[in-house]
């Protein structure tokens, strides 16, 4: 069952990619080029980002901190000065670095929560005016929050990572149940792992690894049809979701058993 409306069509769709200077943002940015939309991309990174408007005319390169309120009602402004509206937001900006309690730092899991959740917070601050506006004009828009499947219930070494995408998977489910009767569209992403410059410092096997390009792919996908959470590949993330069902004492067990260096 379709929770959104479906976006299938990104003919002169306007979309705003928020973290797109590489791994799955910049491949999302490529193939919603290849179909027509009209890609705004905004990242830390000013260089990267002008070399994908330079390599792909009518992109809009936004360079921006996520961290910093005052610059992303900037690029809003200039969004709907170029083009009108929004009709895709994506934040998909990201910190990982695997932490476990023994080498916990404050300052490290504060980073994670600052750009995985507080950014997306920063964002919401001038996005859901303008996705109000749209949706009392008639004209619509849709949100979609890159979480990840480290969300979905404690993983060791996963100590700063995992809460913050989890507070990001539960903001995007209040967020739904806010903005879909105004007809709004809401979406969460759960990938598993993908080959990204942050995924590329784990010392450990990452089962499953899909490149940037099927990442977006999945993406576009869930997208057409309308679904809320977007999770993949099915073949690694439908086993997690079904240990999100267990009880503690054998979803425990069973961690503790995948992730022994043994079974690495």
């Amino acid at each position: 069952m379709a929770l959104n409306p479906k976006l299938q069509d990104w003919e002169g769709k306007v979309v705003w990619l928020v973290g797109a200077s590489s791994g799955i943002g910049q491949a999302l940015a490529t193939a919603l080029h290849a179909r027509g939309a009209r890609v705004c991309v905004s990242a830390r990174q000013a260089a990267r980002l002008q070399d994908f408007a330079r390599a792909h005319p009518g992109s809009l390169a936004l360079p921006l901190d996520v961290l910093d309120p005052g610059a992303l009602p900037q690029a809003l402004r200039q969004i709907l000065r170029q083009h009108g509206r929004i009709d895709l937001c994506v934040y998909c900006a990201g910190h990982y670095q695997a932490m476990g309690a023994a080498q916990f730092s404050l300052a490290e899991a504060q980073r994670h929560l600052d750009i995985n959740y507080v950014g997306a917070l920063n964002l919401l601050a001038v996005l859901l005016p303008q996705l109000a506006l749209q949706s009392h004009q008639g004209r619509g828009g849709h949100l979609s929050l890159v979480s990840s499947v480290a969300g979905y219930r404690g993983l060791p070494r996963s100590m700063a990572y995992g809460p913050s995408k989890a507070a990001l998977t539960h903001l995007a489910e209040v967020l739904y149940l806010d903005l879909q009767p105004l007809r709004l569209g809401v979406s969460v992403v759960h990938p598993g792992f993908v080959a990204t410059p942050l995924t590329a410092r784990n010392d450990f096997h990452m089962p499953a690894l899909l490149s940037p390009e099927q990442a977006a792919q999945a993406m576009l996908r869930g997208w057409a049809r309308g679904a809320f959470e977007i999770h993949f590949p099915k073949r690694f993330t439908l086993w997690l979701k079904l240990m999100r069902m267990l009880p503690y004492g054998l979803y425990f067990r069973l961690v503790r058993r995948a992730t022994s260096p043994s079974q690495s």
